[in-house]
Order: C-alpha cells, then sequence, then structure tokens
C-alpha cells in the first residue's frame, strides 16, 4: 500500500539485514539517510541515500552527525547492549514518529517449549550472551513506551542471509572443505528445522512497518516459512559449490561447542533446536509481505558471488583443524563396537 514518503534514518545501514531494507525504503520513495562508518565496500546503496559518517559507538560522534535533525523513523541495526538503546531513548525523545529496534528471534526461549513460535514466546536464553543482551533492550523499550510513550518498535528477525552470508557453521570453511573432498560437520542429526531467510524478503515486512501507526509500541517476527533441515542446507551448497554428494558427519552440538567454542554459545543458544515460526502479526499489517526465496535457489546466487570475490574465499584455520578432530573423533566412534 502506498506511504506518503518518510524521512528515515538507518543507523547501519551496510549491513547483511539492513542493505536490502534501504535499497527498499529508496524504492519506495522514501528520503533515506545512513549513519555507520562508512566503510563497508560489499553491499552498494542507491545513489538517493544521504550519508553520515560516525562510529555508532561513538555517542558523541553521533550527536554531533544528528546535530538539529528529526526523522519520521529511526531504525536502529547497530545496539547490541540495554546502555546503547537508554541513549537511544534520551538522543531521540521528542525527535523520531518511530524508533525501531532490531532485536533477534534468538532471544526467544531455547529450546522453545512449543512451536511454531510467535512474538508471544517467552524470552529466555540462558546459553548466549548476545541473546540476553537483545532482551535487556527490548526490556528498556518496553518501560520507555509504556511510562513515557516512547514510540518503539521492536522487531526480531531470525537467520536472515544475503550473497555473501553462508549460513554454515564453517561459513567459507565449509566450502573449501567441500571442494577438497573433505567431510563438513553437521550439528546433532541433521534434521532439526532452521528458518533461513533471504534478506531481500526480511527487507518487505521491515520497511513496511516504517512509519505505520498500528506498529508504534508493539513486537513483531520477520523471517520466511522456509525452515530446511541443516543437512539440506548443506546438500544444497554442495551442490551449488559443485559438489553435488557432500560427505556429512554428524557430531552432537555439545560436542562441537566443546571442541570449538567460538561457535560454541551460537550453537547451543540458537541453531542447535528447530525453529520455526509464524508470522501472521506482521502480515496482518504489511499484506505484500510474503517471502519466496529458498535456500536451495540462493545458495547458487552465494557461490556465484563468492566465486567473483576470491578475496571473500577466508578459510579460517582454527575451525578447519577443529572439523578435522570432531570427524576423527566421530570416526574413532564409529568404529568401535557396540555392547
Amino acid at each position: 500500500m502506498a506511504h506518503h514518503r518518510l524521512d528515515l534514518l538507518f543507523i547501519g545501514g551496510s549491513g547483511v539485514i539492513s542493505a536490502a531494507s534501504v535499497t527498499r525504503a529508496v524504492a519506495l520513495g522514501h528520503h533515506v539517510t545512513v549513519l555507520n562508518r562508512g566503510r563497508s565496500t560489499v553491499r552498494e546503496l542507491p545513489a538517493e541515500v544521504e550519508q553520515l559518517v560516525a562510529d555508532v559507538d561513538d555517542h558523541d560522534a553521533v550527536d554531533d552527525a544528528l546535530a538539529g535533525r528529526d526523522f519520521d523513523v529511526v531504525a536502529q541495526f547497530r545496539a547490541f547492549s540495554p546502555d546503547h538503546v537508554a541513549r537511544d531513548v534520551a538522543r531521540f525523545t521528542g525527535r523520531t514518529g518511530q524508533y525501531v529496534f532490531v532485536s533477534s528471534a534468538s532471544a526467544y526461549q531455547t529450546p522453545p517449549s512449543r512451536l511454531p513460535v510467535t512474538e508471544s514466546t517467552p524470552l529466555r536464553n540462558p546459553y548466549w550472551q548476545y541473546s540476553r543482551d537483545k532482551i535487556a533492550g527490548e526490556d528498556l523499550l518496553v518501560h520507555a513506551h509504556r511510562e513515557d510513550a516512547f514510540p518503539a518498535t521492536i522487531v526480531r528477525p531470525s537467520h536472515t542471509y544475503d550473497r555473501t552470508l553462508l549460513p554454515t557453521t564453517g561459513g567459507w570453511t565449509d566450502v573449501a572443505r567441500l571442494r577438497a573432498g573433505k567431510p563438513v560437520v553437521v550439528h546433532g542429526d541433521g534434521t532439526s528445522l532452521w528458518t533461513l531467510t533471504h534478506t531481500d524478503d526480511f527487507a518487505v515486512g521491515f520497511v513496511g512497518l516504517l512509519g505505520h501507526p498500528h506498529a508504534v509500541g508493539d513486537t513483531f517476527q520477520i523471517m520466511g516459512d522456509h525452515a530446511p533441515t541443516w543437512d539440506q542446507v548443506y546438500t544444497w551448497l554442495g551442490e551449488a559449490a559443485g559438489v553435488p554428494d557432500p560427505e556429512i558427519v554428524h557430531v552432537p552440538s555439545d560436542t562441537i561447542a566443546r571442541v570449538l567454542p567460538d561457535v560454541g554459545d551460537g550453537l547451543l543458544g540458537d541453531k542447535a533446536h528447530s525453529m520455526v515460526f509464524d508470522c501472521a502479526k506482521v502480515r496482518a499489517l504489511v499484506p505484500e509481505f510474503a517471502p519466496t526465496i529458498t535456500y536451495h535457489d540462493a545458495a547458487w546466487e552465494q557461490m556465484a558471488w563468492y566465486d567473483a570475490h576470491p578475496e571473500a574465499q577466508q578459510v579460517d584455520a582454527v575451525l578447519d583443524e577443529g572439523f578435522d578432530r570432531l570427524v576423527a573423533h566421530a570416526r574413532s566412534l564409529g568404529a568401535a563396537p557396540l555392547g
């Protein structure tokens, strides 16, 4: 539906999730200002975007960059602590008609006691500090809206990707292993369901909430209903990488977390559990939101991008060595007689 032209501020704006929303907002005729460090070269923003340069964590620099400016909507993609959200509440009170905080679906009860997950699923994640910090930011905004009518909207994306963000545990390291004829490690038994949403699909829902009067004071999760198994994700990535029958070794999530602690929190606190969502709430306000892009197709887009950008083909030696150890461990268990 046609909205009037909005004056939008995106804090962030060049990232995996935000860049497509900036592009869509410009295409719909809104005036878009982006505030970030101005260093991203991976995603080109439309020429119409007004760019302000400041490190979003340098609050004096942000205040200077925004001096005297008001906006219809402020969309905050780069706040990861309640302190940052509190500064935003102070900074934007009286200066915006809507403040949109990008939280995370990883804030939900993990694992959820029932599926599908909705906006009323409890928020509780004892496994991952990132998620707890997002919950604390949400709590602060709920209070600010309730007590002071601060015009907050909370948005929870799940695993949102573009052509650069490979969804597997090892990212490019997994692709390199596949192309070298080595097995890849998949957590659990590979059958848990994981919702993957292309950023172009996410953008339709997100931009549709901007300036929407019924969105203020409320919370919306925005993701597709495409929820393949992890074995499917790795198999599709393998096919796109030219390895049609990838060798998959299944390893318990807590074993992976022990050997590779850097990926452990995000695994135990998020990816290890089946996550499927009901997005009726955002669809009710944004009827044009109808995600269509599947990872089966997007994996080919990703491989084409990586093959055209060899500088992005970074193998993580620590991960690679950890995967080798996990594979050897799993095979040694498999060789042991049962009983």
